[in-house]
């Protein structure tokens, strides 16, 4: 099997991830996965589409992360995983769609608009 390679985003965090068949070693920006995911809420969201798919352990990752905050980070590693197992058995597909992994979270931070304080927030109204 040759490297397969696909992308994920989340809110401005993208993950390019190069998979191939091995013993499961993940690997984020040269550091192992737990180290660069401290927590296990997070580590669990990064091994969630092998343990839908029943993967586990059986492909070696290879991570570039870069922007957004960590759990952004994260759940685009997610949803880059899930694409790339997708391309190697489209049999996965219903598996993840149904957990959400497949699907692209739109939501993004709304911008700040001008004559205002934040993207809603406005500023003090003075009657007098």
């Amino acid at each position: 099997m040759e490297t397969v390679n696909t992308i994920g985003r989340r809110k401005t965090a993208v993950a390019r991830i190069y998979l191939k068949e091995g013993q499961g070693k993940i690997t984020v920006n040269n550091r192992d996965y737990k180290e660069y995911f401290p927590t296990p809420i997070l580590q669990f969201k990064v091994v969630e589409p092998f343990e839908v798919t029943s993967t586990m352990g059986q492909y070696d990752i290879s991570v570039n992360l870069d922007g957004g905050g960590i759990r952004g980070q994260a759940e685009a590693l997610a949803h880059a995983l899930s694409r790339a197992l997708v391309k190697i058995n489209e049999e996965y597909k219903p598996q993840l769609k149904a957990k959400g992994l497949m699907t692209r979270d739109p939501r993004m931070v709304e911008r700040k608009k001008f004559g205002q304080k934040k993207a809603r927030k406005r500023f003090q109204f003075s009657k007098r």
